[in-house]
């Protein structure tokens, strides 16, 4: 049986980008376990490990492989498949990592963040702040899935952090907000599914599939939090032409790279407005930001958010030119590559 590739999201973009040696097929990373990765391919799925050139090359971790990548398989003389390269991204959602140098990827090639929240005593807006932040710096477009929608009540203090995000109330129980997630979820599109455990994942993915693929667990009663299901990221095709990934619950999300600027665009508008340009909101004199805080147009807790981000992401200390070439590297593979992919869309 040929599998087509299409239903896992494969454009001619995405063709043109990745130059095949003889004897090499194509593929995509459709889970990862440690350094197995499973693959699909037109004749179906493989386990392949990354070769040696391949990984004596990669600079850091976030060089490896990734759940979406788009790679070249070639065969071992004893038939194992290996990863020969890795297509340009075209998006990267990623976090921090323990050691605070490198980035853990989470997904790549992904059009579209769901990110996943339930209205529970688990809501946390901060939390929601940090997800924006990375999801901003990806190159996806965020939109937020409010689960567990008989409990909305918490609808305007989204609203208060997601200036010019979808918002989106659903319910997998009683189908409610379904329609409004079809749109993201067309023929080539892919969608991955962030959010702390229990917030129902797995459990609106199993809808959206029509029958129960991922294991799912109830919230504890105690304490309204959720208990990790899915362990390892995984990509799926859905019904619809879309594929999604399913990530492990994340309650502690480190930021390695973000973009506070369109997290907290009302901070960012105003600072261009503080008699200092390096105001840290502070103590300095002049601050628009601080006024704003006294006045109650932005709160204190949004301003304490922002400024404990900004000391947190592990890229602190970069100019914005050196911002803006570590983007570029990790998405693209340096500047060339990503006016390839710039040029292909524009003709397209």
């Amino acid at each position: 049986m040929t599998i087509n590739l299409i239903k896992y999201g494969l454009t001619t973009a995405v063709q043109a980008d990745l130059t095949k040696e003889n004897g090499q097929i194509l593929g995509r990373i459709i889970g990862q376990h440690r350094d197995w990765y499973q693959v699909i391919t037109t004749a179906g799925e493989r386990s392949a490990q990354v070769t040696g050139k391949l990984a004596y090359e990669a600079a850091s971790p976030a060089a490896f492989p990734a759940v979406g990548d788009w790679v070249c398989l070639s065969s071992s003389a004893d038939n194992q498949a290996q990863i020969e390269a890795i297509a340009p991204r075209q998006s990267v959602l990623a976090r921090g990592a323990v050691n605070r140098q490198d980035g853990q990827i989470i997904a790549t090639n992904i059009n579209t963040i769901f990110i996943c929240m339930s209205l529970n005593a688990d809501f946390n807006v901060r939390r929601l702040e940090r997800y924006l932040t990375i999801a901003w710096d990806s190159g996806a477009l965020p939109v937020i899935v409010l689960t567990k929608a008989d409990l909305a009540t918490k609808l305007r203090a989204v609203a208060d952090v997601s200036v010019g995000v979808p918002t989106i109330a659903c319910s997998a129980e009683t189908g409610q907000g379904l329609d409004e997630l079809q749109p993201y979820l067309t023929t080539g599109q892919t969608v991955a599914f962030v959010g702390s455990s229990g917030v129902g994942k797995s459990t609106l993915i199993n809808r959206l599939l029509g029958q129960d693929i991922l294991a799912t667990k109830s919230i504890r009663t105690d304490d309204d939090k959720g208990r990790h299901t899915t362990t390892s990221r995984q990509l799926i095709p859905l019904p619809t032409g879309a594929c999604v990934i399913d990530t492990p619950g994340m309650r502690e999300l480190q930021i390695f790279m973000g973009d506070l600027n369109q997290t907290f665009a009302e901070i960012a508008a105003l600072a261009t407005q503080c008699k200092f340009n390096d105001c840290t909101h502070t103590s300095e004199p002049g601050c628009a930001v601080r006024a704003a805080v006294e006045v109650g147009t932005v709160t204190s807790e949004r301003l304490q958010s922002y400024q404990k981000l900004q000391r947190e992401m592990s890229y602190q200390g970069l100019n914005s030119r050196q911002l803006e070439q570590a983007k570029i590297q990790r998405m693209f593979g340096g500047k060339q590559a990503m006016k390839r992919v710039k040029q292909r869309y524009h003709r397209d």
